[in-house]
């Protein structure tokens, strides 16, 4: 098995940068655990360096109060656009599957696991790792007791996600203000989990791409390849592939902002416990009203009761094998995953 060249493997270290200052200065973060193990942590801090909930202390809307209610009038825009805060889980090019911590008090980052193993996506190629900055909006929340009337099917339990297809790497823990361009609706294993099509307000190229047709006309193939990783990205696990409502049409920026509209709805019941979260977290610092507000004092006590930082082991280089199948318009899942090889990435 061979490692990637040394430039892509500086490239995907810097990546990596947990615990780095976000894009909004407002924000930063504290690792703890071991790195690359299943305890590792990234907790939250605000600019009065309070450690807070990245799911439910950042408001959704960019420039709105962290303890108020969030009318989108209070919100900052661009021009006519509306700026959303994103979390960065997962920054563009790594496999790591990083991921809001939902059913742990302040909600950290960590990395998911199943079967007891850390998960790391497959490079089904010609994708390396995640093809966009991937993370989620917070103060959103995909209610899997809802039933969606277009999908017909209920939410992933999660806040919703997001692609953000800038030109930079981000860092996994920063918050960056991004325009909604779309919104793709994928079924996962019978839920609903929207994925929101989005770039950063600060890209190069964000004052000439407003719409998802921007995206077809600007940034080409880019629709396609995103479509196609969501479509496979299982089939290495031996799952079949995923499949989309609307054909795998993406939607435009209209009907995503009243999807998230939606999910902004459906939190705000689960934080004020009009609804049964199950065992979702909801513990908070600054949200005025809930029930589940928490003093400074003992947010400060979960992250200490963590373990403390230290450097953990190398990840294994099989996290870099690529796999090749043959596409077809007539494939089907049993045969996508038979054909399935396994090579080094070079």
């Amino acid at each position: 098995m061979m490692r990637a060249p040394p430039g892509l493997s500086r490239l995907l270290l810097a990546a990596r940068g947990w615990g780095r200052l976000g894009a909004m200065s407002r924000y930063s973060t504290e690792q703890r655990g071991r790195s690359n193990s299943p305890d590792y942590r990234l907790y939250f801090k605000n600019a009065d360096g309070k450690y807070i909930s990245p799911f439910h202390d950042i408001p959704l809307f960019a420039g709105s109060e962290e303890d108020k209610e969030i009318p989108a009038k209070r919100s900052k825009t661009t021009g006519s656009e509306v700026l959303f805060n994103m979390i960065v889980e997962v920054p563009r090019w790594t496999n790591a599957k990083m991921e809001i911590a939902t059913e742990e008090p302040l909600n950290p980052i960590k990395q998911d696991v199943k079967k007891g193993k850390l998960r790391y996506v497959a490079n089904i190629f010609p994708h390396k790792g995640y093809i966009w900055n991937y993370g989620a909006l917070p103060q959103t929340w995909e209610d899997p007791n809802h039933t969606d009337k277009i999908t017909g099917c209920c939410g992933d339990n999660d806040p919703i996600d997001v692609c953000e297809i800038g030109s930079k790497v981000r860092s996994s823990g920063e918050i960056v203000q991004v325009k909604v361009l779309g919104v793709l609706a994928l079924v996962d294993e019978g839920e609903t989990d929207w994925k929101i099509i989005a770039i950063s307000a600060d890209d190069p190229e964000a004052q000439k791409i407003h719409d998802i047709d921007d995206v077809k006309k600007h940034k080409p193939g880019y629709l396609e390849a995103t479509l196609d990783w969501f479509q496979l990205y299982k089939v290495p696990d031996g799952k079949p592939e995923n499949h989309f409502a609307f054909d795998g049409e993406f939607k435009d920026k209209d009907f995503a902002v009243e999807i998230i509209k939606s999910t902004h709805e459906h939190w705000k019941a689960l934080l004020h416990k009009k609804v049964d979260g199950g065992t979702i977290k909801c513990t908070n610092v600054l949200v005025s009203g809930s029930p589940f507000c928490c003093s400074d004092e003992d947010a400060r006590s979960i992250v200490q009761s963590a373990p403390a930082f230290m450097n953990g082991d190398s990840v294994s280089p099989e996290v870099d094998s690529w796999y090749f199948f043959p596409k077809s318009s007539s494939r089907s899942s049993e045969s996508a995953s038979s054909n399935l090889k396994s090579h080094p990435f070079f």
